[in-house]
């Protein structure tokens, strides 16, 4: 897809991706998320992307929510590991609109005590409602263990505690020390010449106080393989297993991607689908995951099922690791996963605003942007023997924690 990269002064960009549409899309991405914590402030990148929709010096809540959905357009957010990100889709007029209230949010929020306070109530009432559900609150145990004594293992939404504790000066040091000017970049996908772009990006951002990258993040210690089984008031068994694995610049993610798509991601037809819950019926939900990060990454595996079906699962699963592992893909097999994938990513691409938000990450993350070509490029160049490589390496049984959930009683 093309596209135009136009860098300001102070080293944000401004990323342009012409589209016939008449709806468009834009996001500002900051390379800034919960990893970059203290501590104890664990849960302030999260609580700092709620906040910025509060108060600004010249709006109040309902004005800065009101600024797009007046004209039927959709705002939103949200903080992950190592991005905050705000988005919207609208109508292609209100383009100027859009991009002034980005700015007006992201660098010119007051963080008032009242708001700090009914935010933190709504934050709390998160996390309760958010441990009330053991599939997902599962995976930020597992990241714990697996990420044990560093920053990528805690909860992005953090604790009571901390959240209660957060104040003022956290959030304006926090943004000061994080919020840099050369790690953020403010894209656009519509209907607009580059000109048009650049004006207004020129108008609402080239302002801003540069304030570039320094620091450089810490990346995490390998920890020793660890198996814990916690007992909850739950009715079925929750399980995770996994590890480190490959970071986005390491050259076998492209293949852990293929890997993970194949044994249990996206769709019905995954391996571990087809065996544990059509086959045997044992689960009614598993699946794999990967998420590579800047310097590192992580495997999972998610199933839950009933507490006395557990044991039956885990020799299932570790059976169709075994299987991968002793007999390597057929190229024939390994083409079969190449072009479900490849379709899987091509029907992604329809995604719009999924699409912007992805291109701008590329740009953060490798200063470029691959096109569809090149991606597709790289799937196919994964050979046999990669996967080979891969799969005995990531599913090795000797290095796979393990968290379980395990029913009372």
């Amino acid at each position: 897809m093309e596209y135009n990269v136009h860098t300001l002064p102070n080293g944000i960009r401004l990323l342009h991706v012409p589209s016939a549409s008449a709806i468009s899309h834009a996001c500002i991405i900051i390379n800034s998320g919960s990893r970059d914590e203290k501590e104890d402030q664990a849960g302030l990148a999260h609580f700092i992307e709620h906040l910025i929709f509060k108060r600004t010096k010249k709006r109040n809540t309902n004005q800065i929510l009101n600024r797009l959905e007046s004209v039927g357009a959709d705002l939103n957010a949200y903080t992950t590991k190592e991005y905050t990100c705000i988005h919207a889709s609208f109508l292609n007029p209100y383009l100027d609109r859009t991009l002034e209230l980005f700015n007006d949010i992201v660098f010119h929020s007051t963080f008032p005590g009242d708001e700090m306070e009914k935010e933190k109530g709504v934050v709390l009432d998160e996390i309760a409602s958010y441990l009330d559900q053991p599939e997902e609150a599962i995976y930020d145990d597992f990241e714990d263990l697996v990420f044990a004594g560093h920053s990528l293992g805690r909860n992005i939404l953090g604790t009571t505690e901390s959240v209660s504790k957060i104040s003022k000066k956290d959030i304006q040091d926090f943004i000061r020390q994080n919020y840099h000017t050369d790690r953020i970049v403010v894209a656009v996908l519509g209907n607009y010449s580059l000109n048009k772009v650049v004006k207004i990006g020129n108008r609402y951002y080239s302002d801003i106080e540069a304030n570039l990258y320094s620091a450089r993040r810490n990346a995490p210690e390998i920890v020793p393989v660890t198996s814990e089984i916690l007992n909850k008031p739950i009715q079925q068994a929750h399980a995770v297993l996994g590890t480190q694995a490959y970071s986005l610049h390491h050259p076998y993610k492209t293949g852990l991607l293929l890997l993970n798509n194949l044994l249990g991601g996206t769709g019905m037809s995954s391996i571990l689908n087809l065996q544990i819950r059509e086959k045997y019926g044992i689960a009614y939900t598993i699946e794999s995951g990967y998420s590579p990060l800047s310097d590192t990454g992580i495997f999972t595996l998610y199933f839950g099922t009933d507490k006395e079906k557990l044991d039956k699962a885990w020799s299932l699963i570790f059976k169709e690791f075994k299987k991968i592992k002793d007999r390597p893909l057929t190229e024939i097999q390994l083409q079969k996963a190449k072009n479900k994938f490849i379709g899987q990513i091509a029907l992604g691409e329809e995604n719009r605003i999924g699409l912007i938000i992805s291109m701008a990450r590329s740009l953060i993350d490798y200063d470029k942007i691959d096109p569809l070509e090149r991606v597709f490029n790289k799937i196919q160049a994964v050979t046999t023997t990669d996967m080979a490589n891969i799969a005995n390496e990531v599913l090795d049984e000797s290095n796979l924690s393990s968290l379980t959930f395990y029913p009372l009683g």
